[in-house]
């Protein structure tokens, strides 16, 4: 079984190993100093971000369609839990997870001993083809000294070619060899690393996040106790100069334009990352408190943290809104992962308020290998997971329900979660046909990135309110395009939509994108509605029910419906409340054919009515249960043009529930 690493911050020991080693090694000498949660230096904190842009209104012009919201997937991609890389071993058992993390020696890649420039990709590709061939997506780390080794990886992993150029220190506490960071030859070797890592790999549809690594022990920019801190101690201090440190946190910034990176702590290389708004940070103590009085190390001194945790420091350098442009990883500190959640929203003892250190810190993903042994039926777990990141869902769709040539299709989508969609992932629309298949597809220019969360929960620090505060941020966010029909026979059709995960070209296994809807299909596609393509069905024209532009009165409630057109249904019709399609078009006019779409588990009647003619009684057979629809029609005259309306009411008795109309 994989043996975690053991991690040291400034006053903080994080054991990333077995409970029983962690335990032992919180025994040791000076491991637990946390600050005092009432030292902190001066914070620059840089306040409420402003609002983005609402984007576009809704075409008036475009019926509108609404879709029901259901709880998107647990292993949606590019968020929530990551479990370790262990060579051939299944990837998705556990908890559900779309993510795999893991180590890489910087040595099992510069091979050469005579040539700095020499790389081996052989170790990373193959661990990212196994973990593309499950559906998922790596986030990684270079290092090159590692405390024992991973098992998979050698502790030390200084590359032969630096032999005889960089001079190397003993670590006696963690028995490791550390290089000079500070060396000229090494500075360049990392820099022609990094460059070259960042033009094979920036952009590759298997890698989700890249820690920046390389310095310090496990990569992770500290070599306590031989760090910069050597007031108290007599240690020397191994860690490169902060302009040092600079050169190579401006690398990946320069070599991964692309992927998403993130370096340890906000002021690492002298906070060179404050003026860099592509680089998240990575927060491998999430959300533990330590010491005596206890202190978090991720929530700041205003709730209780120490002066030195991660988000303190995120406000002391101006850079905690940075989840704005970059992404928040790191780890849930190992020593609590099996109980992290256990009282969920908050927390007890060593467990931090797990919900504010979501909501502030705006964490997409967080390493997770305690989550293996989690029910993912676990309603607490899960309303973290669907928390972290993105949680889209699109909440209305515009488009005629019946077209031809060049039409207009619009949605509005939701943010639910803490952070933005960080990639620009492809976004189309298509149509199904009666069978499921998807007979055509267009390709929108509409970017998820622009779907920020809706709301955000501020900082005390910010003075705009008691805690919890949360406020306005993002916008549902409108995007339409055309599409031309031309091409598609005429008929009834399916409208969908996806987002493309870039994977699925890499591997047939990779997980979709899914949408927080009752309509989401497992494929990928988002069902918006139905769509009548063409003239074929005599002029016919669809509503649905439970459209926005239609009058409910009394009783009459929206409500979703799996097997109803568009996911949703209106019910609790009669004994006074109505529905009343609004704007029904009736062609030239005179006798038309309707056909309503309903559900009921019994024998059902009820008046159906255009304008203000005489109503007419119709009688609805069972279909068997309230999701299973099926039609029945009754003639009405309607009036030319678009300004009709259609009633379906009963004054005694209730109506079925009522899916759509057609108008023939």
């Amino acid at each position: 079984m994989r043996t975690y690493a053991q991690r040291r911050g400034r006053g903080i020991l994080a054991a990333l190993c077995s409970t029983a080693l962690a335990l032992a090694l919180a025994a040791l000498p000076g491991t637990s100093q946390a600050a005092p949660a009432t030292t902190t230096a001066a914070s620059a904190a840089q306040g409420a971000p402003a609002r983005p842009a609402p984007g576009p209104d809704p075409d008036p012009a475009l019926p509108v369609h609404t879709l029901t919201r259901a709880d998107a997937p647990l292993d949606n991609p590019l968020k929530g839990f990551a479990r370790f890389y262990q060579p051939g071993a299944d990837q998705n058992t556990g908890y559900p997870h779309a993510l795999t993390w893991s180590y890489f020696g910087l040595s099992e890649v510069m091979k050469n001993s005579s040539n700095c420039a020499s790389y081996d990709w052989t170790v990373l590709d193959n661990a990212l083809n196994e973990t593309a061939s499950y559906g998922n997506q790596a986030a990684l780390r270079f290092y090159i000294e590692y405390p024992g080794g991973s098992g998979s990886h050698p502790a030390n992993a200084i590359p032969p070619c630096f032999a005889g150029h960089v001079a190397n220190r003993t670590n006696a506490y963690w028995n490791t060899t550390s290089p000079d960071y500070d060396s000229a030859y090494l500075l360049d070797a990392l820099k022609n690393f990094i460059a070259a890592f960042g033009a094979r790999y920036d952009n590759d549809p298997r890698i989700g996040f890249i820690h920046m690594g390389l310095i310090g022990l496990w990569g992770e920019w500290h070599t306590w106790p031989y760090d910069t801190d050597t007031s108290g101690d007599s240690y020397p201090n191994y860690m490169p100069t902060d302009a040092h440190g600079a050169q190579i946190v401006q690398a990946y910034n320069s070599a991964f334009t692309h992927t998403k990176i993130e370096v340890r702590y906000p002021e690492s290389a002298g906070g060179v990352a404050d003026g860099l708004p592509a680089v998240g940070y990575h927060d491998d103590s999430f959300c533990y408190r330590e010491g005596s009085p206890a202190a978090g190390v991720t929530l700041p001194v205003s709730m209780g943290g120490a002066g030195y945790s991660q988000l303190q420091k995120a406000l002391d350098r101006g850079v905690e809104n940075r989840w704005t442009t970059a992404s928040m990883g790191g780890e849930v500190r190992p020593e609590i992962q099996p109980t992290a959640f256990d009282n969920w929203p908050g927390g007890s003892s060593d467990v931090d308020n797990m919900k504010a250190c979501l909501e502030l810190e705006h964490t997409t993903w967080k390493m997770n290998e305690g989550s293996a042994s989690y029910d993912a039926n676990n309603a607490k777990v899960g309303a973290a997971v669907r928390l972290m990141g993105y949680d889209l869902g699109v909440d209305r769709a515009y488009f005629q329900d019946t077209a031809q040539g060049t039409t207009k299709i619009g949605v509005r989508m939701t943010n639910n979660g803490v952070a933005p969609f960080y990639y620009p992932w492809t976004v189309s629309l298509g149509l199904k046909n009666a069978s499921g298949t998807v007979v055509k597809t267009w390709t929108t220019p509409w970017d998820l990135r622009k779907v920020m969360p809706a709301k955000i929960r501020a900082f005390p620090d910010w003075g705009v309110g008691s805690d919890p505060t949360y406020l306005d941020y993002g916008y549902a966010q409108y995007f339409d395009t055309s599409v031309d029909l031309s091409a598609v026979a005429s008929g009834s059709y399916q409208l969908v939509m996806k987002a493309k995960n870039p994977l699925e070209n890499v591997s047939s296994a990779a997980k979709k994108l899914r949408f927080a809807n009752a309509t989401q299909n497992a494929d990928g596609w988002l069902g918006l509605g139905s769509m009548t393509v063409g003239t074929s069905a005599g002029g016919s024209h669809s509503y649905e029910a439970e459209a926005t532009a239609n009058t409910l009165t009394g009783t009459a409630v929206r409500a979703g419906c799996a097997g109803c057109s568009g996911g949703s249904k209106v019910g609790y019709v009669g004994n006074g409340a109505t529905l009343t399609f609004n704007g029904v078009d009736g062609g030239s006019g005179g006798t038309k054919t309707v056909t309503v779409q309903y559900t009921t588990a019994e024998s059902r009647s009820a008046t159906v009515r255009a304008n203000t003619g005489t109503a007419k009684t119709v009688t609805f057979p069972p279909t068997g249960d309230w999701t299973t629809t099926a039609t029945t029609t009754v003639t009405l005259d309607l009036a030319a043009g678009t300004g009709n309306t259609i009633t379906i009411a009963n004054s005694s008795g209730w109506a079925p529930d009522i899916d759509r109309i057609t108008v023939t």
